[in-house]
């Protein structure tokens, strides 16, 4: 079980468990996907923030619609 890697690359043994290091690509692969997981927490702290935060309610902030919608709701 866990692949049979034994003896295929390096590998460091500390008090008898045996890790192999990781290949390039998993590490670049796992650091891009580790920086994409930070921009789109950043970016949803930035559009829900203050919502989360309490600061304002979410459905505040819509105050540049008119109160018309073109949908022949005119008084």
């Amino acid at each position: 079980m866990g692949g049979g890697h034994g003896g295929d690359g390096p590998s460091t043994t500390y008090k008898g468990l045996t890790l192999p290091h990781p290949k390039r690509w998993h590490t670049l692969t796992g650091k891009g996907m580790c920086a994409m997981m930070w921009f789109w927490v950043f970016y949803r702290a930035k559009q829900d923030g203050p919502v989360v935060l309490g600061w304002r309610h979410p459905w505040e902030g819509h105050e540049d619609h008119a109160d018309d919608h073109g949908h022949g709701h005119e008084v």
